[in-house]
């Protein structure tokens, strides 16, 4: 049983176009410094030892705020990149990187080019997406990258095996669950996501195990499931148009 959290940047006040994807949506996922800070002194007085921090996109903000701040708490992150983003504006350098990992930080890929919906996408992609962002990360590293994470939570089986095939060890998915799986020579852990607006006592609730919460995030995660199947692209076009004008209102 692993309990992670899925985070994504973490930014002074207001400025959410200073780390990572530029958009509204995105910055649904974007916590303040200070909100952050609340956030890992509540998990601190209730989250087990076997939880862990995920970070998602590679935004510049993992460098700049959120490695500090995990550390005074007594955490080390896994840290998933999209690899086609390294060096850009808002997205960390190779040397940053590498930083982090000396640090103690785990770096893992989060594909080349963060697919909308990787699920669909062909094997030929997929192939490309999880083999050249593990051989980019591990040039710059200087060693074998064998964890990812899955963009957008778009998992599939094929998913899964493209990244076993690519000798990623450990997949974390944004399945809302604790509960461990593999596919082919590749575990997958699921992750609990955390969006603005979420609370400092439900992240850390998420964190313990509670179970209500952990339902509720199940429940919503099973009927977007549905969605995106069904919807497909216009699935996608509805999400952003949504949570961008929840962005507005959080």
């Amino acid at each position: 049983m692993t309990r992670a959290l899925l985070y994504h940047d973490v930014v002074p006040a207001g400025d959410y176009a200073s780390s990572g994807f530029q958009s509204p949506d995105a910055n649904i996922y974007k916590f303040t410094i200070a909100e952050f800070e609340q956030h890992l002194t509540a998990i601190r007085q209730r989250a087990p030892q076997n939880m862990l921090l995920t970070f998602d996109d590679g935004g510049v903000s993992a460098i700049r705020a959120t490695a500090d701040i995990i550390e005074r708490f007594g955490h080390k992150g896994h840290f998933f990149i999209t690899t086609d983003y390294i060096g850009t504006t808002g997205f960390m350098s190779p040397a940053e990187i590498c930083e982090l990992a000396r640090r103690g930080h785990i770096i893992g890929s989060h594909s080349c080019s963060h697919p909308a919906l990787m699920s669909r996408c062909p094997a030929q992609q997929l192939d490309h997406e999880w083999r050249d962002s593990v051989a980019r990360l591990s040039d710059i590293l200087g060693a074998q990258v064998t964890s990812a994470s899955v963009p957008g939570g778009s998992y599939s089986s094929a998913v899964g095996r493209s990244a076993a095939a690519a000798k990623i060890k450990t997949l974390f998915t944004s399945e809302p669950t604790s509960s461990e799986g593999a596919i082919d020579t590749c575990t997958l852990i699921g992750r609990f996501s955390v969006q603005r607006g979420t609370t400092p006592e439900i992240a850390a609730a998420l964190a313990a195990g509670d179970l209500i919460p952990a339902l509720r995030q199940a429940a919503y995660w099973n009927f977007k499931k549905i969605l995106k199947r069904a919807g497909g692209t216009a699935w996608i076009e509805f999400r952003k148009a949504f949570l961008a004008k929840r962005s507005t209102h959080v």
